[in-house]
C-alpha cells in the first residue's frame, strides 16, 4: 500500500494504524513523507519500530527542484517489493480491516487495475451535502462505465494496479507535466475492458474527510479538471455529451418558463426526467451509502450543472495550481 503525505501528521495519527493492521497475511505499507515540516518524520520513525511492515520514504525540500505528487508516487512505487499496489491518501480511513483483502481478491486472470470507491464522511452543512452528491455522480460515472467495459478514470483514495503495468506503461511519463492525474490519467491511459475490475463492497470502501470550505473544494476541483483535458478523445466526447445533455435540459426548462409555456408541459418534462433519475439513483445511493441525498436530488441536480459551468469558466483564467 502506498500513501503520499505532505504535512499530514494529524491525519497519519488518525488513519495509519487501521491501514497497518489490515487482516492480510503479507503486505507492506509505504509512506512517502514528501517534504513535511510538521513532525511527520519523527512520528513515522517511531511507528516503524513498532510496525515492521511500515517503510518510510523521505523526500527532502530542494531550493531549486519543485515536484508534484506524481514524483512522490513514483518513488513510493520504486520502494515496493510486491507486484500488487494499493493506493490511498493520508486523510483516508478504510471502512474495515478487510479492505486490502477485498481489493487483492480482484487480481485474478487478466486483471491489472482495480477501481475502488471512496465516499466522503457525513458532516453538517450545505457544502458537505453537495460535495457528497458530486462525489456520488463521479463514482456513478466511472464505476458504471468500467462495468460497461469503458474504464476511463479512478480515484487515488482507493484504487490498485500492478507494478509491472506501471513500468510497462512508462509510469506518468506522458502526463508528468500535468500537476494532477496520478490516479485518473494513469487509469485513462492504461485501463481497458479486459484488465479492469471494480470493488464496492462496504468493507472495501475508504472513507475520506471532505473539504470544509468552498475555496478548498474548488481548489481541489481545479486540479482534477486540469487532468480531464488530457483524457482520450473518445472519453472527452462521451463525458461532454453527458454534461451538455443536462445543461440543455435545464436551458429548455427555463426557456419554457420564460415563454410562459403550459404549466402541465413544464411539470411533465421536469418530473419525467426526475422519475428516470430516481429509478437509477436510489438503488445506487443505497449501495454507496449515500441514501440521505435522495431528498436533495432535484435541487442538487440543477446546482451541479451551474457548478460545472462555473468551474469551466473560472479555469480559463486560472493558470497556477499546486499540490499542497
Amino acid at each position: 500500500m502506498i500513501i503520499c503525505a505532505k504535512n499530514e501528521l494529524e491525519n497519519l495519527k488518525k488513519n495509519l494504524i487501521p491501514i497497518l493492521t489490515q487482516d492480510y497475511p503479507d503486505f507492506e505499507v509505504i509512506v512517502v513523507n514528501d517534504c513535511s515540516n510538521d513532525g511527520s518524520d519523527w512520528f513515522l520513525r517511531d511507528l516503524s519500530v513498532e510496525y515492521k511492515n511500515l517503510k518510510v520514504v523521505t523526500i527532502l525540500e530542494h531550493p531549486r527542484f519543485k515536484h508534484g505528487k506524481k514524483f512522490a508516487v513514483t518513488l513510493g512505487i520504486k520502494a515496493t517489493t510486491n507486484e500488487n499496489l494499493v493506493f490511498t491518501d493520508a486523510d483516508c480511513k478504510p471502512a474495515s480491516n478487510q479492505w486490502l483483502r477485498y481489493m487483492q481478491n480482484n487480481f485474478t486472470g487478466n486483471t491489472e487495475i482495480v477501481l475502488g470507491y471512496s465516499p466522503y464522511a457525513l458532516k453538517g452543512g450545505f457544502l458537505n451535502k453537495f460535495i457528497r452528491f458530486e462525489t456520488f455522480l463521479t463514482a456513478l460515472n466511472y464505476l458504471s462505465y468500467a462495468l460497461k467495459g469503458i474504464p476511463y478514470m479512478g480515484v487515488g483514495r482507493n484504487m490498485a494496479y500492478k507494478k509491472s503495468l506501471f513500468f510497462s506503461g512508462k509510469g506518468f511519463a506522458s502526463h508528468m507535466h500535468i500537476l494532477s492525474g496520478d490516479d485518473d490519467l494513469f487509469v485513462n491511459q492504461n485501463a481497458n475492458r479486459l484488465n479492469t475490475r471494480i470493488e464496492i463492497h462496504p468493507d472495501a470502501q475508504v472513507w475520506s474527510e471532505p473539504k470544509n470550505s468552498l475555496f478548498g473544494f474548488f481548489s481541489q476541483k481545479f486540479r482534477h479538471q486540469g487532468a480531464g483535458k488530457a483524457y482520450k478523445k473518445q472519453h472527452k466526447i462521451m463525458l461532454t455529451i453527458q454534461v451538455l445533455s443536462g445543461i440543455l435540459f435545464y436551458a429548455l426548462l427555463i426557456t419554457l418558463i420564460v415563454l410562459k409555456g403550459q404549466w402541465w408541459l413544464i411539470a411533465s418534462v421536469f418530473f419525467i426526467r426526475l422519475l428516470a433519475q430516481m429509478l437509477v439513483y436510489i438503488p445506487v445511493l443505497k449501495k454507496l451509502k449515500y441514501i440521505d441525498l435522495v431528498w436533495y436530488l432535484p435541487v442538487f441536480d440543477f446546482i451541479y450543472y451551474i457548478y460545472i459551468m462555473l468551474l469551466s469558466f473560472i479555469s480559463i483564467f486560472r493558470k497556477k495550481v499546486v499540490w499542497k
